[in-house]
């Protein structure tokens, strides 16, 4: 099975360098080539940002192509700028320009983007437009800037005998306690002790490391002092709290249920969410047009992240894409005014429209004509809202993050053994880019 699994990743290599290859050497005198790694509504809502711009802007069209990556694999970016042929646009996930930057793969656009606005710095919301510079320099513009929160089923809590009122956002976030209170009626178990339905799995979704880490009042990085600090007390507080939950549950009862009813690739109209199976979930500002999409007849609505005690400050966290300029692109003018026209007013509203997204300039955040219905909620957290530290090894961090939560959620390590594994492997990347600022 090794052997025909490789046969396949190589076959599938040589398609996409093929595929990559013709795009590129498709490309007209004057075009703009633009790559983006979305899918589903994503790609609706870029491809409508690119059709808006060509329509308008006759001199030079951009053409978008869909290339594979994710949030921290920019392996075909990287392979074709430096064989020298990479596209003049990237989207790129925001919180790894450094990283990005660093590695040399992107344009410095400071001086054509500060040409069409010279107070950008003014227009985004900051943390957003920090996360799109490195050492004084501008790599990119925002797209947006979502936050998140918990999802709940409300026909599921009503079946298990709970009041959904208990947990509408105005009345301020639950504890973690009231949540465990509550899940811990909806769980059920088959005759062979396999959950068939279960309150929350508070890593599932968008339950990442940051997500706890925040909730729990920690801190990821000393930018000034330059340092990662995955063992800074809250940060492990957050990791101890999912290693004890699935202790409760099981981590291996818990890993079979999420197998069967969220396996990759699930299809979304078989998100257990939406079919009744799992009745909270901590997700993104974008969740709502899934549900809308997917889930029409779905009774839902969406609260605060639990806080660890009563009186504790609320917390969510921001994230979102961007646009760059990467290294090597002959169209540096331009490709600079498209990610201007794509992250300005109209650009930006076409896109948040279609993606269900928070806009990150700050101008049309109050324009309601953009955002789907119930996510009043949602928007007012962004005032509450952390973001990933904006490091030359942002890709790397997460990555070893995700690993380190992995083996928590899995009771492999303690939180204490897996974050200073991670410390130990990051923090010596980072030291080659010191000072940071």
């Amino acid at each position: 099975m090794k052997a025909c699994w490789r046969v396949g990743v190589l076959s599938f290599s040589l398609f996409l360098s093929a595929s990559v290859a013709f795009a590129v050497g498709q490309r007209d005198t004057g075009e703009l080539l633009f790559w983006t790694s979305s899918t589903g509504k994503q790609a609706t809502a870029v491809k409508a940002v690119v059709d808006a711009y060509n329509a308008t802007n006759p001199a030079v069209k951009v053409k978008m192509v869909q290339v594979p990556g994710s949030e921290t694999d920019a392996t075909n970016l990287m392979t074709a700028v430096r064989g020298g042929t990479g596209p003049d646009v990237y989207m790129l996930d925001r919180f790894t320009v450094a990283q990005r930057a660093a590695d040399g793969i992107l344009e410095d656009l400071s001086g054509e983007l500060a040409k069409l606005d010279p107070n950008l710095g003014t227009k985004y919301v900051d943390f957003a437009w920090q996360e799109s510079r490195f050492r004084g320099k501008t790599y990119a513009l925002p797209l947006e800037a979502g936050t998140r929160g918990l999802f709940y089923n409300k026909t599921v809590l009503r079946e298990n005998g709970i009041d959904p009122a208990v947990m509408d956002w105005k009345n301020g976030p639950l504890t973690v306690d009231q949540i465990h209170e509550i899940a811990r009626k909806i769980d059920k178990k088959d005759a062979e002790g396999n959950y068939t339905q279960i309150g929350f799995i508070p890593q599932q979704g968008q339950g990442w490391h940051y997500t706890w880490g925040y909730a729990f009042g920690g801190s990821f990085a000393d930018l000034k002092a330059g340092k990662v600090t995955p063992t800074n007390s809250g940060v492990v507080a957050g990791m101890q709290f999912l290693y004890d939950w699935n202790k409760e549950m099981g981590p291996q009862q818990v890993q079979t249920f999420i197998s069967t009813y969220a396996p990759p690739g699930n299809p979304p109209q078989q998100d257990p969410f939406i079919v009744g199976r799992l009745a909270m979930l901590v997700n993104t500002s974008g969740y709502p047009a899934n549900l809308t999409m997917y889930g029409p007849d779905v009774d839902w609505d969406v609260t605060w992240i639990p806080i660890p005690k009563e009186g504790d400050r609320p917390s969510s966290w921001c994230g979102g894409w961007s646009l760059v300029a990467p290294t090597g692109t002959k169209l540096k003018e331009a490709a600079a005014k498209f990610i201007y026209y794509a992250c300005g007013p109209e650009g930006n509203r076409i896109y948040c429209k279609a993606n269900s997204s928070f806009p990150a300039l700050l101008e049309i955040q109050n324009d309601e004509s953009i955002y789907v219905p119930k996510t009043e909620a949602l928007r007012a957290m962004l005032p509450y809202s952390y973001n990933r530290p904006p490091l030359p090894v942002g890709a790397l961090y997460w990555d070893a993050l995700g690993a380190a939560q992995d083996a928590v959620c899995s009771n492999l390590k303690t939180p204490q053994v897996a974050l200073k594994e991670v410390e130990d492997s990051v923090q010596p990347q980072l030291n080659r880019f010191l000072p940071l600022q």
